[in-house]
């Protein structure tokens, strides 16, 4: 049985665990710097909390006039050594994808196939 650790709103994603000391899902919001948590008691009431969680982080943020944390642009600066980017980039262009296209398919192939936490 796959269980997903993760909920999306609003385009900010949030990490929920167990926590076996305070008997509670516990969750945070990841891929920003602020550090924004939230608990419930059933998957509902989490749900519910990173919801709230993420509209009163909105909300602050407006109220205060600073701009919230985005999640994340979809930009990676990735440093190789050249042979390994040469050998890839040659991998890419023998799939008929450019080097992006090809990593992006081979990285998601490696989400999709990794067991759940």
């Amino acid at each position: 049985m796959s269980i997903n650790n993760t909920m999306t709103y609003k385009g900010y994603k949030a990490v929920i665990s167990f926590s076996a000391e305070d008997e509670c899902l516990v969750g945070h919001i990841a891929g920003i710097n602020d550090i924004v948590g939230f608990h419930g008691e059933s998957v509902e009431e989490i749900r519910q909390a990173f919801e709230e969680a993420v509209d009163f982080y909105l909300e602050s943020c407006e109220k205060m006039g600073v701009n919230p944390n985005k999640p994340y642009s979809g930009h990676i600066t990735l440093r190789l050594p050249p042979d390994l980017h040469a050998e890839l980039a040659v991998l890419a262009q023998a799939n008929g994808s450019s080097l992006n296209g090809w990593l992006v398919s081979t990285l998601s192939r490696i989400i999709r196939e990794q067991p759940a936490l």
